[in-house]
């Protein structure tokens, strides 16, 4: 088991509106997993999604796929 701590990071696009998320990519060769938390709550809870998943979710949102309001 690897003690490899999360690197959270924010996409560059975040302009500090206060709906951003943080993503840990650095786990994701160690323990095949993409952690994910919401910035404002960084003690909070995280999701973990699988590779594969998260990144289905980012082509997806770039697509357009999701209606915004």
């Amino acid at each position: 088991m690897t003690t490899e701590s999360p690197r959270w990071f924010k996409s560059s696009y975040s302009n500090n509106g206060g709906q951003c998320i943080e993503i840990a990519a650095n786990l994701v060769a160690s323990r095949g997993v993409v952690p994910v938390r919401d910035s404002k709550d960084p003690h909070g809870p995280a999701l973990m999604f699988e590779p594969t998943a998260w990144s289905s979710f980012v082509s997806a949102v770039r697509r357009g796929d999701f209606p915004t309001t």
